[in-house]
C-alpha cells in the first residue's frame, strides 16, 4: 500500500504512508475482500499514522465498546510529546478523569502508554494515588477488554487487537507523537531480514497492489493474481473503505494488463456522489464489479 486512507469502519481511519506484507486467510482457502475476517494483514515494514480522532473513535467504539468496559466517553489530544485522554472511569462511578502521558514502544512489539499526570473531577490526583499506594493498574480492570493490559501506571495497548478487521499483524519497531497524531513504524524483528516491496504494474501514486496467490472480491476469484487498486485523483491520498469498495469500484474502471494482470482505478470513497451509503454496498451485487473489464481474460497475482 502507498498512501492510502484506509477505512477500518466507517468511523475508523488509519493513514498508510506505505506497507508492505502479505494477506493471510484466517478462514478458507484464500483472502475474500467481501469478509474482513476472513483475511488478516503480516505486515514486513510499515509507516502508519493514526489521528486523535482516530483513536477518539477507535477507544469508543471499538476498544472500550462493551457494555461492562471500564471506562467510557473517551477522548483523545496529541499536545507535543504527550497524549491527553480524557473520559468518565465507569468502574468507580462514573468520575469524570484526565491523564497525560507519553508513548514508546516496548521490545515486544507493544504500546507503552506512561503516565504522567492523572486529574479526576478536575483535581490532580497522581500525587495522592502515590501516596495512598495506588496505581492505574488497581484502579482499572482491563481483564475483559481485549489488547489493553495494566502495569501499574502504565497501560499496555496490543497493536493487533486494538484496531477493528481485518487485524494487522506486525512487530511494532517505534512509536511518536506528531501533528496531532501517533507515528507507528513496522518491521522485522532484528534477527530477521526485512522483504522488500512489489513494484507497481500500473503505475499511480496512491495505491494498494496484490501480488501471487489467490483473491477473490465480488463474484471474480483471481489466482496468481495482479491486482492493483489505484487512486483516480491522486492529488490527495487514496481513500479507501473495505466495506464500500465495490462503490468505488463502479464508480471507476478498471484496465487489463498484456501480462494478464488487471488495474483498477477507483474513485475516493470520500468523493463518491451523495447517497452512497451501507445500504447501497450492502444490496449491490457483485457482478458488477467484475464484468466489464477483464470477463475470464487472466489469471491476475494477489498477495
Amino acid at each position: 500500500m502507498k498512501n492510502v486512507e484506509l477505512h477500518l469502519t466507517d468511523g475508523i481511519v488509519v493513514h498508510i504512508i506505505a506497507l508492505n506484507g502479505r494477506l493471510t486467510p484466517t478462514k478458507g482457502d484464500f483472502p475474500v475482500f467481501d469478509d474482513k475476517q476472513s483475511f488478516a494483514v503480516d505486515v514486513d515494514s510499515a509507516s502508519i499514522t493514526v489521528s486523535s480522532q482516530a483513536l477518539t473513535d477507535d477507544l469508543n467504539d471499538y476498544v472500550f465498546a462493551a457494555a461492562d468496559a471500564p471506562l467510557k466517553k473517551l477522548s483523545v489530544e496529541i499536545k507535543g510529546d504527550q497524549m491527553v485522554v480524557k473520559g468518565l472511569l465507569v468502574s468507580k462511578g462514573g468520575v469524570p478523569f484526565e491523564t497525560d502521558g507519553t508513548v514508546s514502544a516496548t521490545p515486544d512489539g507493544k504500546i507503552r502508554v506512561h503516565t504522567t499526570k492523572v486529574k479526576a473531577l478536575k483535581l490532580e490526583v497522581k500525587g495522592l494515588m502515590d501516596l495512598l499506594g495506588l496505581d492505574t493498574q488497581k484502579l482499572i480492570d482491563t481483564k475483559k477488554v481485549p489488547g489493553v493490559s495494566a502495569d501499574k501506571d502504565d497501560l499496555i495497548l496490543d497493536p493487533e487487537l486494538i484496531l477493528p478487521p481485518p487485524t494487522m499483524r506486525g512487530h511494532l519497531t517505534g512509536i511518536r507523537t506528531e501533528n496531532g497524531a501517533i507515528a507507528l513504524a513496522f518491521g522485522p524483528p532484528a534477527s530477521e531480514q526485512k522483504q522488500e516491496g512489489i513494484a507497481t504494474s500500473c503505475g499511480g501514486r496512491n495505491y494498494i497492489q496484490f501480488r501471487g496467490g489467490s483473491i477473490r472480491f465480488g463474484k471474480l476469484t483471481m489466482a496468481d493474481t495482479d491486482l492493483q487498486l489505484i487512486d483516480m485523483t491522486p492529488n490527495d491520498p487514496f481513500d479507501f473503505a473495505i466495506d464500500h469498495y465495490q462503490d468505488e469500484l463502479v464508480a471507476g474502471y478498471i484496465k487489463a494488463t498484456k501480462a494478464g494482470g488487471m488495474c483498477a482505478y477507483m474513485q475516493d470513497y470520500n468523493k463518491l456522489p451523495h447517497g452512497t451509503s451501507k445500504s447501497r454496498h450492502t444490496s449491490a451485487k457483485p457482478a458488477t464489479t467484475s464484468s466489464s473489464a477483464a470477463p475470464n481474460q487472466s489469471k491476475p497475482n494477489s498477495q
